[in-house]
């Protein structure tokens, strides 16, 4: 594809996935600032061809980034990856009923995946990216003995890579990065994970960077800001379907169960009005019936539990945690961290011999099948998997 670049002396070679964004231009920045050899890489996706997208000017405002700081760069073109990965991955979810993580799966199979691979092909020492995340590297008992005796600090010994929440709360993105490993980690830099954003802008503007202003990204992983149901429906065709109140009454009507999730509070309408004009919730649907419940309360979702099931679970430290101690997770982005314990169980319905159980302190509620839960100790980050159905 490319020439292996050669390292300048020993000066450390990076590779920075350049989205166009700020905290993407800040790290390469930063990067170049610390003395690293920095070359960006532009990440070319799948596009959907009925939908406006921006690819090109945020390869442009990557471009003149890496004009204004004087390093290489590359157009990568991850199509294929990107479309089976994280397009195809989200369409047969939602077929499924179930509601996909397509970020955490383009972090896993995209820019941890495709790119990561071809980095260290082309002789990287590390990748970065603008995540608000944080590395730390953590010699093992054994091995910081051997230091200590030796005296001898740089000795290559054994050590282990832990993922940290970014130093800035709003903006921490750890919740994304569950599937990395040990190997990924060690290879991996997160300039601006202790930075908080405002001051990220700061740095960019007091570069002269064109994205100091640039807003954030929304939306799907690449793509951008999209309405998930017109998405959907180029590859799902509609069905119409009841939507039920609590006593299993047919109050309106819908396009697709599949469409939709619990907690959603759009996407069907209600013909049967009553005097309450609050807004319903959804808190059930089926699949096979092809309805859903709503509610004026978010609270009555049926799927309250202080269980979850996981699957597909991924320990970063590549060993499983101590199972006698108390952690947190969250089942879904931004949700305040919830007190648990882990539970490991025997697995009959899949191939492997075991898998685990969340046991939350409090009732969990909106529990959905085929979201991430992500565990932590404190501002470590052990791991995740996916909710079972």
């Amino acid at each position: 594809m490319f020439n292996k670049i050669v390292k300048k002396n020993n000066v450390k070679k990076v590779f920075v996935g350049m989205s166009g964004g700020v905290d993407s231009s800040v790290s390469a920045l930063l990067l170049k600032n610390a003395g690293y050899d920095v070359t960006g890489v532009f990440i070319k996706v799948w596009q959907p061809e009925f939908f406006e997208c921006t690819w090109r000017q945020d390869r442009l405002d990557a471009m003149r980034v890496c004009a204004k700081l004087d390093i290489p760069f590359i157009t990568l073109n991850l199509e294929k990856e990107y479309k089976k990965e994280v397009v195809d991955y989200m369409i047969e979810e939602y077929k499924k009923g179930r509601t996909p993580n397509p970020d955490v799966m383009c972090n896993k199979y995209v820019k941890f995946g495709g790119f990561f691979d071809w980095a260290m092909e082309q002789g990287a020492d590390y990748v970065a990216t603008g995540h608000y995340a944080r590395v730390s590297r953590v010699l093992g008992s054994e091995a910081s003995k051997l230091r200590e005796k030796s005296g001898n600090l740089e000795a290559s010994l054994p050590s282990k890579y832990q993922l940290l929440a970014g130093d800035d709360k709003n903006k921490d993105q750890s919740y994304f990065l569950w599937t990395l490993t040990q190997k990924q980690l060690s290879k991996t830099l997160f300039p601006v994970g202790d930075i908080e954003k405002p001051e990220v802008r700061k740095l960019a503007e007091k570069y002269g960077l064109s994205t100091a202003i640039k807003k954030d990204s929304q939306g799907l992983c690449f793509i951008g800001k999209i309405d998930i149901k017109d998405f959907l429906k180029n590859y799902i065709k509609e069905k119409k379907g009841d939507v039920l109140d609590e006593k299993g009454n047919v109050i309106g009507e819908h396009d697709g169960s599949f469409y939709l999730t619990v907690g959603q509070r759009h996407g069907f309408k209600i013909i049967e009005k009553t005097s309450d004009d609050s807004p319903y919730y959804i808190i059930n649907k089926d699949i096979k019936k092809n309805t859903i419940t709503v509610s004026h309360s978010p609270k009555m979702a049926n799927d309250e539990s202080k269980i979850v099931s996981l699957k597909n679970v991924n320990w970063i430290l590549g060993k499983e945690p101590n199972l006698l101690k108390t952690y947190s997770s969250r089942i879904r982005y931004r949700q305040p961290l919830e007190e648990c314990t882990i539970k490991k169980v025997s697995n009959l319905r899949h191939s492997v011999d075991w898998n685990f159980e969340l046991h939350f302190t409090n009732p969990q509620k909106a529990i959905t099948a085929g979201q991430s839960v992500v565990i932590y100790d404190g501002e470590i980050c052990l791991g995740g998997g996916i909710i079972e159905d």
